[in-house]
């Protein structure tokens, strides 16, 4: 049963294969009972470090550390039979040197079961994902808008909008590519780079706040679900809104409790009559 589980679940190799070909779905997982429900209609989950805002409330990626995205990975692993799994690795993890990497990264794939690993960074981390792929450490790149660098970057905004920071955009996008990646994350970039940057490389792309040209496309699930409701960044499409279901569930839950309505004698265990309660 075992092997025929691990059969059917999609690889770094195949997601590369995918380029020009049928668009890839991707979404954000941090727990078992939510990799279980999106295994079904995904072909990668990413157990991103926007977990440090969504699950931990942080005000930043930064304060994410490698024994929480080694945790919630092995969580969203548990939970997968089809869907590719790939772990980011959190910021001062990999940047120091390739070897520093190669250590987290070993740690992630033996700890987890993860297919691979996301790093962010451009030409400056060319020689760490080279470093990991010859070492059998399937890598996901990023770049555009990196959350991990944004306190160099002037905050959350879109990028490539110059032709300077275009241009290093482009250059980051094939130093990563040709350094090995299985693919490349374009996120917060203006739509003709983007598409430029997919028709240039011969790695999937990964969308987010970038371009529907892209090879597949991301979005945060407690985005699209509606469950993260501090803000929408424009880029994202909502595709529920369970906080409000959630809102509801929750007022007539404690409205019954109250009326004690909840529980009822079905709820009770040898319960054969209405429960009585004393004093009443």
């Amino acid at each position: 049963m075992s092997a025929q589980k691990k059969s059917r679940r999609m690889t770094a190799p195949q997601i590369q294969a995918r380029k020009g070909g049928q668009p890839i779905v991707c979404l954000t997982a941090y727990s078992t009972p939510m990799a279980r429900i999106l295994d079904e209609s995904v072909d990668l989950l990413l157990v991103g470090d926007s977990l440090g805002m969504v699950i931990y409330g942080l005000d930043s990626t930064l304060g994410v550390t490698l024994d929480m995205m080694i945790a919630h990975g092995a969580a969203v692993r548990r939970g997968v039979e089809k869907a590719c799994v790939i772990v980011d690795m959190p910021f001062g993890s990999y940047q120091a040197s390739p070897e520093q990497a190669f250590r987290a990264a070993a740690r992630v794939m033996a700890e987890t079961g993860a297919d691979g690993v996301k790093l962010e960074g451009g030409t400056e981390m060319a020689e760490t994902v080279a470093f990991l792929s010859r070492r059998g450490i399937p890598v996901m790149g990023h770049v555009g808008l990196m959350p991990q660098s944004v306190n160099v970057a002037g905050g959350f905004r879109s990028h490539g909008r110059d032709y300077k920071e275009g241009e290093r955009i482009r250059q980051d996008a094939l130093a990563i590519a040709e350094a090995g990646a299985f693919s490349l994350v374009i996120e917060g970039t203006v739509e003709p780079l983007a598409r430029e940057i997919t028709e240039m490389l011969t790695i999937p792309t990964i969308g987010i706040g970038a371009s529907p040209a892209c090879d597949g496309q991301i979005l945060v699930v407690d985005d699209m679900l509606g469950l993260f409701t501090e803000f929408q960044p424009k880029f994202v499409k909502r595709y529920a809104n369970l906080a409000e279901d959630i809102h509801k569930a929750v007022e007539s839950y404690a409205e019954e409790v109250r009326g004690r309505q909840f529980p009822a004698a079905e709820h009770c265990f040898g319960a054969v009559r209405p429960v009585r309660v004393v004093g009443e």
